[in-house]
């Protein structure tokens, strides 16, 4: 699972930025996915076009994966309605999803197997409304989509007899918002989702399965907005495993840096992406998941932060995002 951080401010631009093949972001992506070289990979904040023209020229220049899906996220899809109530609409606040144009900081999968794109289901345009025991604030549209950018079950095809679902979503961050705390409700509402789906209640999914995604929600630490309580009951979820991915360069990080992230109380080698810990800035968190089904063995988990920050590959992983691949070896039968 990886948070790219490549969306760009215009439809269009992300295709020019790679074409071009001058950008740093864009080479250090390249690099951090290669170093990774893992068989399946989910991307975020990757901007989508209908021909999937962007996504295809940035994994041409992976060389790792000749499978490539993305559905239309609802970052950037208008709903008509003023959500953030400020007299203006079609602003980016008022989108299904925060978004400056449609496909804006979209989700993509990368395999080396087939991707059963015929079997993908999309839950993304279910009403945030209609969700079984939803907490939205008062006043929101009925319209509204509960996805923030989207929520699909991506079936891949790891052998001729066996499918290997995948469980997508990246969600809202649960600041940017008024007392209301549309956000922190929408954030948690999210997770939820998963929450029903693996309780039987929205839609079945049957093992094995990976649930990757952006919670953009540390279970133990932030800045006091979230609501973790949906995302601790997927960690603890008797049909998921909680791997607790690791690197020492984000132990190093957060006692480089300093700040908040001394006083925080979660353990810091679990930390998935370095904000700034400064003007009441929530620090280094744990925001990025891969939680295999409890059938699969794991093999090994891990992040990728390397403990040396100035080498090739630490220079890298700090020129692509400030977030960090999380990563996670399984076996479908236990490993050898």
């Amino acid at each position: 699972m990886y948070h790219t951080e490549l969306s760009r401010v215009g439809p269009g631009l992300l295709l020019r930025d790679i074409v071009k093949g001058e950008e740093d972001q864009i080479l250090a992506s390249v690099s951090v996915i290669r170093a990774a070289n893992a068989d399946v990979i989910v991307l975020a904040d990757v901007d989508f076009d209908a021909n999937l023209v962007a996504l295809n020229a940035f994994a041409d220049q992976l060389e790792l994966y000749p499978y490539r899906f993305a559905l239309p996220p609802n970052r950037g899809v208008q709903q008509g309605f003023d959500l953030d109530r400020d007299g203006r609409l079609g602003e980016p606040e008022d989108a299904h999803g925060y978004g400056r144009f449609v496909g804006d900081g979209g989700l993509a999968v990368l395999s080396k197997w087939p991707i059963v794109a015929a079997q993908v289901r999309d839950l993304s345009r279910l009403p945030w409304s209609d969700f079984p025991g939803a907490i939205p604030p008062d006043g929101i549209p009925d319209a509204l989509r509960l996805s923030t950018t989207g929520h699909w079950i991506v079936p891949v095809k790891v052998t001729s007899d066996q499918i290997l679902n995948l469980m997508v979503w990246h969600a809202t961050p649960p600041v940017f918002d008024g007392p209301e705390d549309m956000n922190g409700r929408r954030n948690h509402d999210e997770a939820a989702l998963w929450l029903n789906v693996l309780n039987g209640t929205s839609t079945e999914i049957t093992e094995p399965f990976v649930l990757a995604g952006i919670s953009n929600l540390d279970p133990v630490d932030g800045d006091g907005d979230g609501r973790p309580e949906a995302l601790n009951a997927l960690l603890s979820h008797p049909r998921l495993k909680d791997p607790r991915p690791a690197s020492v360069g984000a132990v190093r990080a957060a006692t480089d840096d300093g700040g908040i992230n001394l006083t925080q109380s979660g353990d810091p080698g679990l930390d998935t992406v370095d904000w700034s810990d400064e003007d009441n800035r929530p620090g280094n968190l744990r925001v990025a998941y891969a939680l295999p089904s409890a059938d699969l063995t794991i093999a090994d988990a891990g992040v990728l932060w390397p403990a040396d920050a100035d080498s090739p590959l630490g220079q890298d992983v700090r020129r692509a995002s400030r977030h960090r691949l999380v990563w996670v070896d399984v076996c479908l039968v236990p490993c050898p």
